[in-house]
C-alpha cells in the first residue's frame, strides 16, 4: 500500500492524515522539481531482478564537481566504487551504478530540483551533498523518500541525527573542531576571540557551537562579523576595519575554500597580519593547503603564522597504499594545478566503503530493494506534476540502520558510530603556516586533548585532560615571531576606560580627590599608577569620582556598576570579598586586610597572687607532683646506701619534702650516692632550670609590662552582648555581622569618619555610644595612632586584602597583577605604604590586653622525660634488690622459714631486707646477726 512519511523538526517519522493540508513551501518544491522531473522519470531502471540481491544498485553523489574540491571528492569516490565492484567479497555479483549530480556551487534553491531527479531513478543512497547550506534544504526530502543521505563534508554541528534521521554524518561534526579551538585559545590564555564567518546555517551554527565551547571555558566570542556568501572585496575591508578596532587581537575564520582566502587577502593589506594579531582557521584552511599543495607564493604571504586544526587519520597500512595511488588517480585532472590529498578525498573512499558494507549486511539479512508510490501526494492535482514519480524507498529505514552499525577499518582508520550518531576518536592536527608550507604543532583529541603525541597513542591510557598534561610545541605568529601574542589591545575607538574612584569623607590618606581638580591621591591611587607604569603597554584612562563626598558611599555598589557597564574598572580601598568577587574580577590584593574590633581598654592593676599568674592551675599542680615524685624516687633510690636519706619514718618524710622541694633553688643539701639516683636528679634538675627560667620571664613579662583589660574580649563576646557596635558607613563589615555573625541590625551604628568613631567609644552604650568599633584592620591601623586609649580586642577574625576590580575575564586584571607582584619584589609597595601609612603608634598599642599563662602543653616534654627516666630507674633499682634478695637468704633455714609461712611473711622479709642498709647485707657476720633477729622477730 502506498505511504508517506515526513520528518518535522524535533519528530521522527510523524504521519499525516489524509485530511491534512501539506504545507505551502513543500507544495512549491514539488512544482518546481516535476517538470525536471517529468523529461527523466520514464528512462529510469531500478536494476531489480527475482533474486534476493539485484544486479546493481543506484546510488548517487551531489557534488560541484567543477570545482578544485570537486573534482577532487569525484576521484576518490569514483576509484571506491571501483575497487568495490572489483572485490566480490563485499557485495558478491552485485555492482555500484553511481550517478553523478551536479550541486550548482551550494545554492540550496537549485539543488532541490538536483536531488529530486537523483531519487528519480530509484536511487538508495546519495553521498553528499557538500554544504550545509543544501543539506539543511534536501534533508527534508530525503526524510520523506526515506533514502539516506551520507555526507562527509556538510559538518554543521545542528545537522542532528534526531532532525533529520536520513542525514548520515560520515566525517567527525564541526563540534569537535570548535572544540578544538576552544581549547587552543583557553591553552594560551586567552578571554576573548572574534569570530569572522559566512552569514549562513554553516557559518552561524559552527560560529554558534564555538561560542558554546568558549564558555565552558570561561572564554567568549566578543565580536562577530559576519560576512554574505556573495561579499566582495569592499565588504569584506569594510568589516575587517571594525574587526581592526575592536579589543581582541584574536580572530577566528570559518569559511569555505572558495571564500576564505579572500579574508586574508584583504587583512594582510590592511596591516591585520603582523605582530599582536593571531589568526585561527577552520579547517577549510588546512584542506586548502593539502589540496593546492603548494600555494601560490602570494597565497602563502597572506597566511603566515595562521594555526588550522586538520582532520587527523591514523597512518596505516591502507592509508599509505591509498597516498600511494593518489598521483595515479588525478593523473589527467591537474590542468589547473596538482591535486593534493586531503582529508575529503580519504573519507570520501571511505564513505563508498561504508555504504557498500552496510548493503551488504542488509541484503544477508533478506532484504529485497522496493520502492512504492506516495498516494498522499494526490492532494497535489495536475496533470503536468508527474508526482508519481518520485517514490518512498520502502527499506530506507533498515538500510540506515545497517550503515550506524558499520565497524570496519578504512583509509580514516577506525570507522564507528557512537549511540548518538557520531563518529568515535575525533582527531585533529594543530597546523602553523609557516613559511612556504606548514608545520604540525601538536594534536588534539576529543580524549586528550592538546598533545605532543598522536592521539591513539593514548588511547589505552586514563584520559587526563588536566592543564598541566596540555602541551604544543613552539609556534611562529603573525609577524614572523615567537613570543605569543597578547591575545587583545585597547580599542583604537580613542575611547578611555571609564575607572571609578570611590570619593569617601573618612581615611583620605588611601584615597582623595584634590580639590578643584579631576585628579586623586592616596596609597591606592599610587599603587595603581606603579602598577600600571610596569604594563608593556599604555592604559587609556580616567579617573571618575563615585560619592557625594559627604558621605562615604557603598562599595558594592560601586563593584555592581562594572557589570552594567558604567565603569570599565574601580580603583580604590576596595575590599575583595565573596560577593564581590561573584560579579568581577579583582587583582591580586596589595595590601592584606581583615575585620578586626575596637574597644575602649584601661590599665589593670597588679594583684596580690600576680606571682601565681605565670602557670595555669594544671601546671601548678603537675608541677608540685613531680616535685614530690622525684623526691621519693631519689629517696627509694639512695636509701639502703646513703645514710643522709636513713633515720625514723618522721625524719625521712621530712627529707623526701625537703629534698624535693630544694631542689627547685637548686640549694639541696643531700648528697646523692647511688648512680640511678644521680640519673634522676640530673634529669630533674634540667626541667627545674627550664622551668624557673620560663616561670622568671613570664612574672616579668606581667610585673613591667602594662596590662590592660576589656569587658569585651572579641567578636564572640560582643555577638552574645546586646551593646551596640559602630562599623564605618559604606564598608562590607555591616552585611558580614548581619548574615555571617548574626548580629541584628538594629545593633549596628553607621559612622562616616575617623573623629565620629573615636567619640563614639569614648561616649560608651550607657551615654548613646558604642561598646566597640569594627574595621578593617588597614583602617584600625592608621585609627589607633592618634588614639591612645582605644586598642584591637581578639583576634581578625575575616581574611580579606584589598584590590583593583575589572569585569569578568578582563586580561587587565591579570597583567595588573603580576604588575602588583613586581611591585612588591621591588620593594617599591612597601615605599609606597611608608609613605603614605606609616605613623608613630601610641606608647599603650605595645600594653598586653590579656595575660598569657604558661600551659602544660608547653612542658609535658620535658615532664615526660623525666617520668620515664624515675620508671627506668625504679625498675632497675628492682631487680637489683631481687638478685641480692634471692642471694643472701637462700639458706635452708631461711627458706625452711619462708615456706613454713605465709605469702604476706614472704612480703614483710623482703620488705625489710629492702630497708635494710646494703653494707650491713654485704657484711657475712652482721647478716647473721640480722638472720637471727629476723627469725626472732617473725
Amino acid at each position: 500500500m502506498p505511504r508517506v512519511t515526513f520528518a518535522h523538526k524535533g519528530t521522527r517519522g510523524t504521519r499525516i492524515s489524509p485530511g491534512e493540508a501539506i504545507h505551502p513551501t513543500m507544495i512549491k518544491v514539488w512544482v518546481l522539481a516535476s517538470m525536471i522531473l517529468y523529461n527523466g522519470f520514464l528512462s529510469t531502471g531500478t536494476g531489480m531482478n527475482n533474486s534476493t540481491r539485484p544486479d546493481f544498485v543506484n546510488i548517487g553523489a551531489l557534488f560541484s564537481f567543477n570545482t578544485t574540491v570537486g573534482r577532487i571528492i569525484k576521484i576518490a569516490i569514483e576509484a571506491a566504487v571501483e575497487d568495490v565492484n572489483s572485490d566480490p567479497n563485499i557485495l558478491g555479483k552485485t555492482k555500484l551504478k553511481l550517478s553523478l549530480q551536479e550541486d550548482s556551487k551550494y545554492r540550496g534553491f537549485l539543488s532541490i530540483a538536483e536531488v529530486l531527479q537523483v531519487m528519480a531513478r530509484h536511487t538508495v543512497a546519495i553521498i553528499g551533498p557538500h554544504s550545509s547550506v543544501t543539506a539543511h534544504v534536501i534533508t527534508h526530502i530525503a526524510n520523506e523518500l526515506q533514502v539516506p543521505l551520507l555526507s562527509f563534508s556538510a559538518l554543521d554541528p545542528t545537522l542532528s541525527s534526531l532532525q533529520f534521521p536520513f542525514f548520515i554524518r560520515t566525517c567527525h561534526s564541526d563540534l569537535y573542531q570548535m572544540a578544538a579551538i576552544a581549547d587552543l585559545v583557553d591553552y594560551y590564555g586567552w578571554k576573548e576571540v572574534i569570530a569572522v564567518y559566512i552569514d549562513d546555517d554553516n557559518g552561524r551554527n559552527g560560529i554558534g557551537a564555538l561560542g558554546d565551547k568558549l564558555a565552558e571555558r570561561r572564554c567568549r566570542i566578543s565580536y562577530k562579523a559576519p560576512l554574505s556568501p556573495e561579499a566582495t572585496r569592499e565588504e569584506i575591508t569594510n568589516v575587517l576595519v571594525q574587526v581592526a578596532l575592536a579589543e581582541s587581537r584574536v580572530i577566528v575564520v570559518h569559511a569555505n575554500t572558495l571564500w576564505g582566502p579572500k579574508v586574508f587577502s584583504v587583512a594582510k593589506n590592511l596591516g591585520m597580519m603582523g605582530t599582536g594579531y593571531v589568526w585561527i582557521a577552520t579547517a577549510f584552511l588546512s584542506a586548502l593547503l593539502d589540496i593546492n599543495n603548494p600555494l601560490p607564493s602570494d597565497a602563502m604571504d597572506d597566511i603566515q603564522g595562521v594555526l588550522t586544526p586538520r582532520v587527523y587519520t591514523p597512518d596505516s597500512e591502507l592509508k599509505r597504499r591509498f597516498v600511494s595511488r593518489w598521483k595515479n588517480l588525478t593523473r589527467g585532472n591537474t590542468a589547473n594545478g596538482p591535486l593534493g590529498l586531503s582529508f575529503l578525498s580519504l573519507y570520501a573512499y571511505d564513505t563508498v566503503y561504508v555504504l557498500a558494507h552496510a548493503l551488504d549486511a542488509f541484503f544477508k539479512q533478506g532484504n529485497q530493494i522496493t520502492f512504492s508510490n506516495d498516494s498522499k501526494l494526490s492532494v497535489l492535482h495536475g496533470d503536468n506534476l508527474h508526482l508519481d514519480a518520485l517514490n518512498i524507498f520502502d527499506e530506507g529505514n533498515l538500510l540506515r540502520r545497517n550503515i550506524y552499525d558499520v565497524n570496519m577499518t578504512g583509509v580514516t582508520g577506525t570507522f564507528k558510530y557512537t549511540s548518538d550518531g557520531s563518529l568515535v576518536n575525533p582527531a585533529y592536527e594543530i597546523i602553523n603556516v609557516v613559511g612556504t608550507g606548514s608545520r604540525r604543532i601538536g594534536y588534539w583529541s576529543n580524549y586528550s586533548g592538546l598533545t605532543v603525541v598522536p592521539p591513539e597513542s593514548l588511547y589505552s591510557k586514563p584520559a587526563n585532560r588536566s592543564r598541566a598534561n596540555q602541551k604544543l610545541f613552539p609556534v611562529i605568529w603573525p609577524g614572523d615571531t615567537d613570543q605569543k601574542p597578547r591575545g587583545w589591545v585597547f580599542p583604537n575607538s580613542g575611547r578611555l576606560l571609564k575607572i571609578g574612584v570611590p570619593k569617601g569623607v573618612s581615611y583620605r590618606e588611601f584615597v582623595s580627590q584634590i580639590p578643584g581638580t579631576d585628579t586623586f591621591q592616596g596609597f591606592c591611587i599610587d599603587v595603581f599608577l606603579s602598577a600600571v607604569n610596569l604594563l608593556p603597554y599604555a592604559v587609556p584612562y580616567k579617573f571618575i569620582p563615585y560619592g557625594d563626598g559627604k558621605n562615604n558611599p557603598s562599595i558594592t555598589e560601586l563593584v555592581r556598576l562594572i557589570t552594567t557597564g558604567e565603569f570599565d574598572g574601580a580603583v580604590g580601598d576596595i575590599a575583595i570579598t565573596t560577593e564581590r568577587t561573584k560579579m568581577v574580577d579583582f587583582t591580586q590584593p596589595y595590601i592584606e586586610s581583615g575585620l578586626v574590633v575596637v574597644a575602649p581598654v584601661k590599665e589593670s592593676e597588679t594583684s596580690a597572687l600576680a606571682f601565681l599568674a605565670p602557670f595555669t592551675p594544671r601546671m601548678w599542680l603537675v608541677t608540685a607532683i613531680f616535685f614530690i615524685l622525684v623526691g621519693t624516687v631519689v629517696w627509694i633510690l639512695e636509701h639502703r646506701v646513703n645514710d643522709e636519706f636513713r633515720g625514723p619514718p618522721k625524719k625521712q618524710v621530712v627529707t623526701i619534702l625537703w629534698f624535693s622541694f630544694s631542689t627547685m633553688f637548686f640549694s639541696h643539701r643531700e648528697n646523692t650516692v647511688s648512680t640511678l639516683g644521680r640519673f634522676v636528679l640530673l634529669i630533674w634538675l634540667f626541667v627545674v632550670l627550664i622551668i624557673n627560667s620560663s616561670y622568671t620571664a613570664s612574672l616579668t613579662s606581667i610585673l613591667t609590662v602594662q596590662q590592660l583589660s576589656s569587658p569585651i574580649k572579641g567578636i564572640e563576646s560582643l555577638a552574645n552582648s546586646k551593646e551596640p557596635i559602630g562599623y564605618t558607613q559604606g564598608s562590607f563589615a555591616k552585611n558580614y555581622l548581619i548574615q555571617e555573625i548574626g548580629i541584628d541590625e538594629s545593633r549596628l551604628v553607621p559612622l562616616r569618619t575617623p573623629e565620629e568613631s573615636a567619640r563614639a567609644l569614648k561616649k560608651g552604650p550607657q551615654n548613646g555610644g558604642v561598646a566597640a568599633y569594627i574595621d578593617e584592620r588597614a583602617y584600625i591601623d592608621l585609627f589607633l595612632s592618634s588614639q591612645c586609649e582605644l586598642t584591637v580586642v581578639g583576634q581578625e577574625f575575616t581574611r580579606n586584602g584589598w584590590g583593583f576590580a575589572f569585569p569578568r575575564d578582563s586580561p587587565l586584571a591579570v597583567d595588573l597583577s603580576t604588575a602588583i607582584l613586581q611591585l612588591t619584589d621591588n620593594g617599591d609597595l612597601q615605599r609606597i605604604h611608608d609613605k603614605w601609612l606609616l605613623s608613630r603608634a601610641c606608647i599603650s598599642q605595645g600594653a598586653k590586653l590579656k595575660v598569657e599563662r604558661l600551659k602544660l602543653k608547653s612542658f609535658w616534654g620535658l615532664y615526660a622525660i623525666c617520668g620515664s627516666a624515675c620508671l627506668l630507674a625504679l625498675f632497675i633499682y628492682l631487680i637489683q634488690i631481687i638478685k641480692q634478695y634471692s642471694k643472701h637468704y637462700s639458706e635452708e633455714h631461711v627458706f625452711s622459714d619462708q615456706n613454713s609461712g605465709s605469702g604476706s611473711s614472704r612480703i614483710r622479709t623482703f620488705l625489710s631486707f629492702a630497708d635494710e642498709k646494703e653494707e650491713t647485707v654485704k657484711d657475712p657476720r652482721k647478716e647473721k646477726e640480722n638472720g637471727e633477729d629476723l627469725i626472732q622477730r617473725q
